[in-house]
């Protein structure tokens, strides 16, 4: 009886433990929801391909897709507390979309070509490549290109990318960050560097990120 059972526990034990051995996987973004979404819901401010179409709303095509799903989950309010990043409009716009949604949306637009964009000052841009490559030693300013890459294709789920990035938005977020406008930042990580940045030197490497490719 007993060898009987031990023949038994040892025919289910594969059984057992199958469950854990094949664990299924996340389902991989439905790119022609996430286009769906795009158009409907993200295109007047965003472009229907993530190439905005003003500078006051920024160009998400390219963008690493880990970050814009990020964004979307800080703009929204749970009960009992606020936004970790606090915006009237995209509150409203992230509120209707579901984690699902978020990330389906945020793989079209990762999946984009980014048109680019152009430095306008070429005394700006210079400054902003020094700052860009170097930081600024004589303040404690680390350079962009450590976390933000040499040509800003960003970091995967890390850091953004920025290359092509309106000048003018870029500076606004700088700007956020510096006043602690805006602190959806990991660990304060912008804070503390923008608040080590003159208003010149977030123009300059504003204006050398937008001509990035």
């Amino acid at each position: 009886m007993r060898r009987a059972l031990l023949t038994l526990a040892l025919s289910l034990s594969p059984i057992l433990v199958a469950p854990a051995a094949y664990a299924v996987e996340p389902a991989k973004p439905d790119l022609a929801r996430g286009q769906t979404i795009a158009s409907q819901v993200c295109a007047a401010c965003h472009g229907a391909d993530g190439n905005s179409p003003s500078p006051a709303n920024p160009g998400l095509a390219g963008q690493i897709p880990e970050y814009i799903e990020k964004q979307l989950q800080n703009f929204r309010a749970t009960p009992g507390k606020k936004a970790e990043r606090e915006n009237a409009i995209m509150a409203g716009m992230a509120a209707t979309l579901s984690p699902e949604d978020a990330r389906n949306v945020a793989a079209f637009y990762a999946s984009q070509k980014p048109k680019g964009g152009v430095s306008r000052s070429k005394e700006l841009a210079f400054l902003g490549q020094k700052i860009y490559r170097a930081g600024n030693a004589a303040t404690g300013l680390p350079a962009c290109a450590g976390c933000h890459g040499p040509t800003g294709a960003g970091l995967p789920a890390q850091y953004p990318r920025l290359a092509g990035q309106f000048a003018e938005y870029t500076t606004a977020q700088l700007k956020s960050f510096h006043d602690g406008q805006r602190a959806n930042d990991t660990n304060r990580m912008m804070r503390a560097i923008a608040a080590k940045m003159s208003e010149r030197e977030m123009r300059a490497v504003s204006d050398y990120i937008a001509g990035l490719r």
